[in-house]
């Protein structure tokens, strides 16, 4: 089984309080490969950076004091481009950097039928895309784990490319 995992593709991530050019300008290339995984057959996991009203008395927000991705609201919400394809998909609320339930996730899937691939995009590429696709090769050390770099956005370039190289020596392939 081949999985594909679309990180965080939120309205705050891409047009809202932490929204980015980068980000606006990979929801195109997003949303091909997202019909492409579709008409694939891979199985297709949405994950969804969730916080609640007190964020900024957590320690992210402590760290990043700029309220976002809060349960319920438009901000929250994955994008529009992307909504249709969530309909009968798993979409996982985390309410931090990587989801230990999205390992579990991929540990039952694994268990129902050996997966090959999971390929992760989406943003953003130096936190929540770096920090899920290490947590996919820690549950299942042997699937190949893929960055799709055209299609991730970091919280600058710089970071992009920086969060991009550090995958390489994790045996993490970057396409």
């Amino acid at each position: 089984m081949d999985i594909l995992i679309v990180v965080d593709m939120q309205n705050d991530f891409v047009s809202g309080a932490l929204g980015t050019q980068e980000a606006v300008d990979i929801v195109p290339y997003v949303v091909g490969r997202v019909v492409d995984g579709i008409n694939r057959g891979e199985e297709i996991l949405f994950t969804r950076d969730t916080h609640g009203p007190d964020y900024l008395n957590t320690q992210e927000g402590k760290k990043l004091p700029v309220p976002h991705c809060v349960q319920g609201t438009e901000g929250w919400e994955i994008i529009p481009q992307l909504q249709p394809d969530t309909v009968g998909r798993t979409v996982i609320d985390k309410p931090t950097f990587g989801s230990r339930e999205l390992g579990e996730v991929l540990s039952r899937l694994n268990e129902r039928e050996p997966v090959k691939k999971i390929t992760l995009i989406g943003v953003c590429t130096d936190i929540c895309v770096l920090s899920n696709a290490l947590l996919a090769k820690a549950f299942l050390p042997e699937a190949e784990i893929v960055v799709e770099a055209g299609c991730c956005a970091g919280v600058t370039p710089e970071a992009h490319r920086t969060a991009l190289e550090a995958m390489g020596p994790c045996q993490i392939t970057v396409k």
